[in-house]
């Protein structure tokens, strides 16, 4: 199957888990799981047998590690709840902002990893869907979807994204300006790329904006996004010509629903590096290889870069993009986003 086909069945999985059904994921020893998303369990009664597939990270913070001898500490653990599981209970387990309100799980029993590469498979599903990285597994469970780890690899491929439409769009700050607008064969998501100005000779000066419903709609003071996207707006039309590349990945990539859980672990005390750890996912989980295939269909292979994020120039390098300039962008702090800028310099490793 080719690798676009691998793709469309991962995200037939991804689909199927956010509706509540079961996928079967398996690994390279031809042997899984038939899985569903605990955070979806809407209906259906869950059988005294099942068991339930939870992150690292999320097995670190309740202090269970999978007890095989040959463990590996970043794969998945495998355990069984004293009680037969409800959709309530299963999700007070893998959902971490939830611990406050139920402190007392347990005990529980890890059990052995038999087939290691379709857990990991079935977690990393999980993040994509922008679920809670948690699944039930139930071992005489049906399975509405099948995929395999090679197909959830395909998955993150940019090579299919396309340019799918195109218009002028005046906008404030920058009325000479025009929209294009991506899709790719197996993500449902469409990026967006502001083209400002008139193209000229020199390198467009370019902004990778992460998608911040709460920041850009609704103007948020718990971050800098949207004082960010109408700065670097600003900038562009300053300098001439300019490509603002609005990428759907909410939250660093972890989605809408786990960015609240992100702030709710906040308001208890986390800083935004740890609440996202927490919840199981990596402190920034987007994709920069997308940005580089957005600018490649836009015939541009040079840029000068306005972030604070060395990641970003890292990750347009490596697909071929070269960054000939870091321009930082720098936005006044408040009382509510204090933290959080400072978090991303001492942890993020940000720079102006």
């Amino acid at each position: 199957m080719s690798e676009a086909g691998q793709g469309r069945r991962a995200a037939s999985a991804i689909d199927a888990l956010r509706r509540g059904w079961s996928v079967r994921v398996t690994g390279g020893d031809g042997g899984g799981y038939v899985v569903r998303a605990v955070e979806t369990l809407f209906e259906g009664a869950i059988s005294a047998d099942a068991c339930l597939l939870i992150s690292a990270e999320r097995a670190e913070t309740l202090k269970i590690t999978n007890q095989r001898a040959a463990a590996q500490a970043s794969l998945p653990v495998l355990i069984r709840t004293p009680e037969t599981l409800t959709p309530v209970s299963a999700l007070a387990v893998a959902d971490p902002a939830l611990d406050l309100a139920n402190p007392f799980k347990g005990p529980f029993t890890a059990l052995p990893l038999d087939h290691p590469a379709a857990a990991a498979g079935a977690i990393d599903l999980t993040r994509f869907a922008g679920l809670l990285p948690a699944v039930l597994i139930e071992p005489d469970g049906t399975a509405d979807v099948d995929t395999t780890k090679a197909d959830i690899a395909a998955y993150r491929d940019p090579g299919s994204l396309r340019i799918a439409a195109r218009a002028a769009l005046p906008v404030a700050d920058a009325p000479d300006s025009q929209i294009v607008v991506f899709r790719a064969e197996s993500d449902a998501r469409e990026h967006v790329a502001l083209i400002v100005g008139a193209r000229g000779n020199e390198p467009p000066l370019v902004r990778l904006h992460s998608e911040c419903l709460t920041g850009d709609v609704f103007g948020s003071l718990k971050c800098d996004c949207g004082p960010q996207l109408h700065e670097a707006v600003h900038r562009m039309e300053g300098a001439g010509w300019g490509i603002l590349l609005y990428l759907r990945q909410e939250g660093r990539g972890i989605g809408l629903v786990n960015k609240l859980r992100a702030y709710n672990l906040q308001d208890q005390g986390f800083d935004t590096v740890d609440a996202n750890r927490r919840l199981g996912f990596a402190d920034d989980m987007r994709d920069f290889a997308v940005a580089a295939r957005m600018l490649t269909l836009l015939d541009v292979d040079r840029v000068r870069l306005l972030t604070n994020n060395p990641k970003k120039v890292m990750g347009l390098e490596q697909a071929g993009i070269a960054v000939e300039e870091r321009l930082p962008i720098k936005i006044s702090a408040n009382a509510f986003n204090l933290r959080y800028l400072d978090t991303k310099r001492d942890r993020s490793g940000h720079q102006l």
